[in-house]
């Protein structure tokens, strides 16, 4: 399925957020996460269902000051 993950088109075979972020190296523990500008709880990435067309922001936190 086609969705767009931090503005970037991604082809995928994952079926969920978390398969997703595995998929993609990405470490689901140290981001967070928004399904079409709704953020998802990390506790959901297992059970949260990916749909075609789906946009997907992934974020890590930064340092600075």
């Amino acid at each position: 399925m086609k969705i767009e993950l931090n503005g970037q088109p991604v082809e995928t075979g994952a079926m969920t957020l978390a398969a997703l972020l595995l998929e993609q190296n990405i470490d689901a523990s140290c981001v967070a996460s928004a399904v079409n500008g709704e953020f998802v709880p990390r506790s959901r990435y297992a059970d949260f269902a990916l749909a075609e067309g789906q946009q997907l922001e992934v974020l890590s936190p930064m340092q600075g000051g």
